[in-house]
């Protein structure tokens, strides 16, 4: 049978159900009152720690005391980056009250790449792709519990970078 024969398009009765999905959807989101997440504001942004040339001056800027390495402290990193304007950095902890994770790149002009903070009943674990100039130790602290605790990784980087 053709549409001339039924006298129904199927592909028009595709488009119709895709516009009703999508408007019970709308509906669904309405009802919910589900609500974008934000970013911090702009007050509680460490603008000082981020300037800091030093690892050491970024993580006392950022937590006000040196950080202590800690085997509960995962950093995921590879050892050899082929491409040093992309490189995968991932950080977990297993810490209790994980508050905070910062991530810094030792000899990038700036040494803090980023910064950020964990709400309470979060699983504490990030993930980035950092711009790193040249080979580099890469550091990742994670505040919990009022502690500042470190892992350190060295990440050779092997072509690109970020020319500081």
């Amino acid at each position: 049978m053709n549409v001339k024969q039924t006298g129904f398009d199927p592909t028009r009765r595709l488009i119709l159900k895709g516009v009703a999905v999508v408007a019970l959807a709308s509906l669904g989101v309405a009802k919910f009152k589900l609500m974008p997440a934000f970013a911090a504001a702009n007050d509680k942004y460490p603008e000082d720690a981020f300037k800091q040339k030093s690892s050491d001056d970024a993580i006392k800027s950022l937590y006000g005391k040196a950080a202590e390495p800690s085997d509960k402290v995962k950093l995921d990193a590879p050892e050899i980056a082929e491409n040093g304007a992309v490189v995968p950095i991932s950080v977990s902890s297993t810490l209790a009250d994980v508050t905070s994770i910062s991530i810094l790149v030792v000899e990038n002009p700036n040494a803090l790449a980023a910064s950020y903070k964990i709400p309470a009943g979060t699983i504490p674990s990030v993930a980035n792709r950092l711009k790193m100039a040249r080979t580099s130790k890469v550091i990742a602290v994670v505040e919990a519990g009022g502690k500042v605790y470190s892992a350190t990784k060295e990440v050779k980087v092997t072509v690109g970078g970020c020319g500081g």
